[in-house]
């Protein structure tokens, strides 16, 4: 076990493993962090420190027989209010996680007031719609001071909340106008992109051209575009072409949202589609995101109970008591069919068996993948990916499957987030970079959370520092060193 963490502004961190987020090869050596950043790496620093700087004053860490490696950057959230309301988050903080991208799906937490939202814009708790600009919501962030960063990517389908009366039509052209000045704004306050979520029903009426319009605002101030597809099912090819001509189009780079061919009828299309991000490549800047499990999660819908593959009830205004339990089992018990069982459980929320594991491993593997992790932080009984994500990758698909190596591996969850999301001084053990760094042992990682048992803490991650003060170390929370902030596209 690793020397308990210590909160001093200089730390060094001793005889680790460097994993520099870059992809590139490891050695062992040391990292110091000075004031917040990265002072230094090499050999022997105990040795030749900085001027001023003696050892006495240093905390020091004998990392031996452990990976040091940049703190992991989880690109696909839902944490726009939890960072808010619970600043610790020892959910994200325990898989090594330094930096959260909220505002997935098209759902962001700003720009938009309101006393009560509706769905889908619920997942991120129906009573926290209290920021007119990212500015506000900025603010929110300073003066809770969470334990990690936030980045945050604007939501289409709240940019539509705000400026539209019914969502069920095209915007206007005087709407349209409106979502611009918005996202505009947004943009010129740090955001790092759009984010749309056209599957919802809320969104799904929108015109490609209307998406195209505000990827072009994001465009001209540098920023990306990411897209839960309007199907990740039958249609999925088609709407895989709609995004990419969408962000072509716009001249903005593209991430394609937790990538998967999403029901029994469509397993093993991935041979199909990872092909066509492999087209789209050649003309655009496209990558994708992945989480490392076999179900996903969202509202419940009845469009997605088809009574073949599982469904786990995750939460339930009307039944809270049936909360965890399979959606099979309640419509046994009440003697109805699972659609029907759905209506009656409806709002709530559920996780949905709809992949196979053997595309979730084409995709994971893929180039291009980055890992994100999809969890929603509001739910009663959450998806295991709000704790596990992360670690899992490690424990099951590079030492359990060897589909990359632990470069790569440190890769899908540091540079290249950090590169695709324009996240300046972030991603890499670089000197000047940001001290946000992960201890961890690459024997021992893995994930604890099932979905029997969803709130379990990882084990292995034995330190995490954010912004140069340890936040975390392992099964332990740092209360005093929140050091988190907001960051803005572009800026270390």
């Amino acid at each position: 076990m690793a020397e308990e963490c210590n909160v001093a502004e200089v730390t060094l961190l001793e005889n680790g493993l460097i994993v520099d987020g870059s992809g590139g090869p490891s050695w062992t050596g040391d990292l110091l962090l000075v004031d917040g950043r990265i002072a230094a790496s090499g050999v022997g620093l105990r040795q030749r420190l900085p001027a001023g700087l003696d050892i006495a004053d240093v905390a020091v860490m004998d990392c031996t027989g452990q990976a040091v490696a940049p703190g992991f950057i989880d690109c696909h959230t839902h944490d726009d209010a939890i960072v808010l309301r619970t600043p610790e988050y020892l959910a994200k903080l325990s898989q090594g996680i330094t930096t959260v991208v909220t505002g997935n799906c098209g759902i962001s937490l700003a720009p938009y007031a309101t006393a009560q939202a509706k769905p889908p814009l619920t997942l991120l708790g129906g009573d926290s719609f209290r920021y007119a600009t990212l500015a506000a919501y900025r603010e929110a962030v300073h003066l809770a001071r969470p334990a990690l960063n936030v980045a945050a990517l604007i939501g289409h389908t709240t940019l539509r909340f705000a400026a539209m009366d019914d969502l069920t039509r095209a915007a206007s052209g005087e709407e349209r106008a409106a979502m611009a000045a918005l996202l505009d704004a947004a943009m010129a306050e740090g955001a790092l992109g759009l984010s749309s979520g056209l599957f919802y029903e809320e969104a799904f009426a929108a015109p490609a051209d209307e998406v195209t319009d505000l990827a072009r605002v994001v465009a001209r101030h540098g920023g990306v575009y990411a897209t839960h597809l309007r199907s990740e099912m039958q249609s999925i090819l088609e709407a895989m072409h709609e995004a990419g001509d969408c962000a072509f189009d716009a001249g903005v780079p593209l991430v394609l949202s937790h990538h998967k061919c999403a029901g029994p009828t469509q397993w093993g299309r991935t041979r199909e589609t990872l092909p066509l991000v492999d087209q789209l490549a050649q003309r655009q800047d496209v990558a994708l995101d992945v989480y490392p499990y076999v179900a996903g999660s969202t509202v419940l819908r009845e469009d997605l109970v088809d009574g073949v593959i599982d469904v786990l009830l995750t939460w339930s205004d009307t039944h809270p008591e049936f909360t965890g339990r399979l959606l099979a089992d309640i419509a046994a018990e009440w003697g109805v069919d699972q659609k029907a069982a759905a209506r009656r459980l409806m709002p709530g929320g559920a996780c949905y068996f709809q992949m196979r594991e053997d595309d979730v491993e084409r995709v994971i593997a893929h180039p291009l993948a980055m890992v994100g992790s999809d969890g929603l932080p509001h739910d009663r009984h959450p998806h295991p990916r709000l704790w596990g994500a992360f670690p899992r990758v490690f424990a099951r698909y590079w030492r359990g499957r060897g589909l990359f190596t632990l470069e790569q591996t440190v890769h899908k969850m540091t540079g290249m987030t950090a590169k695709n999301f324009r996240l300046a001084g972030r991603g890499l053990l670089r000197v000047g970079h940001a001290g946000d760094v992960v201890v961890f042992d690459p024997a021992r990682i893995a994930d604890m959370a099932t979905y029997d048992q969803p709130v379990q803490a990882s084990v292995g991650v034995v330190a995490v520092y954010v912004n140069g003060r340890c936040a975390y170390r392992e099964g332990v929370l740092e209360v005093s060193a929140r050091e988190g902030r907001m960051l803005e596209r572009g800026k270390a």
